[in-house]
């Protein structure tokens, strides 16, 4: 049985890493709760946020952290224009083309990565790396409570633009009731592509977030997808608050999986806590019961 301080530490290692997992999870169920689709492009976005924010710290000397805003607009503009040109003119408002394109999207970006990068991964060192901070009996990775902190920053300040501005509800109305919010003047092709763009948005400041502890290869948004659809189902589909809670019960599921089980069993743990949630409540924590 590991020692109680170092299983406080996995339990507070997982909350820091589930911050970062919601972040993904955000922009996901962001596309899923106004498109009501399921965005297969998700990973492979994240992937291209992190090749970004690798190339500006590689070439450019940017530290990840000061490259959010840069790459979180970066793919604000992929994602608005995505939609804009490929998604919603291809799939004509039909939700299986739609599908099927995002699909297929993800398909090229993961192989023109791999022309471009091969099957390499690459990481990178910053000033935070290897820096740790004691508190208490605990010894704590800097960078990982830098990017849980500054993705809770983020998450609540889409909450409040959601919430508190009237882009935000008209995105919401769009959501909610496409005709009526046509009748009042709102065009909801422009409230889909920016909803689709905020959430690839999310996907650039994640991407960030999750360099300094994770690598980047071509197939790397594979892994964090199927996180980011766990979250999206645990937490309830199209919730905030649902992404939030679920992402930090993924996270400490992996972490204390990955103390007692081991490494290579770890995310076990992920697929146990999910099923044991939705044999409960199978609407997920915030879900709202049909």
């Amino acid at each position: 049985m590991p020692d109680f301080d170092i299983v406080t530490a996995a339990l507070v290692g997982g909350v820091l890493t589930g911050g970062v997992y919601a972040l993904v999870a955000l922009g996901l169920t962001l596309i899923y709760g106004v498109l009501h689709i399921v965005n297969f492009a998700h990973g492979a976005l994240l992937m291209v946020a992190m090749f970004g924010a690798w190339f500006l710290a590689t070439a450019l000397g940017l530290d990840p952290y000061a490259a959010v805003p840069v790459v979180a607009l970066g793919m604000f503009c992929v994602g608005w224009a995505l939609y804009r040109f490929v998604i919603g003119r291809v799939s004509r408002g039909e939700d299986r083309a739609i599908l099927l394109t995002t699909l297929g999207l993800s398909v090229v970006l993961e192989n023109l990565a791999l022309v471009l990068f091969r099957g390499d991964t690459r990481t990178i060192e910053t000033a935070l790396s290897f820096e740790m901070v004691e508190i208490g009996p605990l010894l704590l990775p800097v960078a990982k409570i830098v990017s849980a902190g500054v993705a809770l920053v983020l998450a609540g300040l889409l909450w409040a633009f959601m919430d508190l501005t009237a882009t935000g509800r008209a995105i919401r109305a769009v959501a909610r009731e496409p005709v009526g919010a046509r009748l009042v003047g709102i065009r909801p092709d422009r409230m889909f592509a920016l909803a689709y763009g905020i959430g690839v948005g999310c996907l650039g400041a994640a991407g960030c977030l999750l360099l300094p502890s994770f690598y980047v290869s071509p197939s790397v948004g594979e892994n964090f997808v199927l996180v980011a659809f766990t979250i999206v189902v645990l937490g309830g589909m199209g919730s905030f608050p649902g992404a939030l809670v679920g992402g930090i019960l993924v996270g400490v599921a992996e972490s204390l999986g990955g103390l007692f089980l081991g490494e290579s069993l770890g995310p076990i743990s992920i697929s146990v806590t999910f099923i044991a949630i939705l044999l409960l409540r199978p609407t997920g924590l915030f879900g709202a019961a049909r």
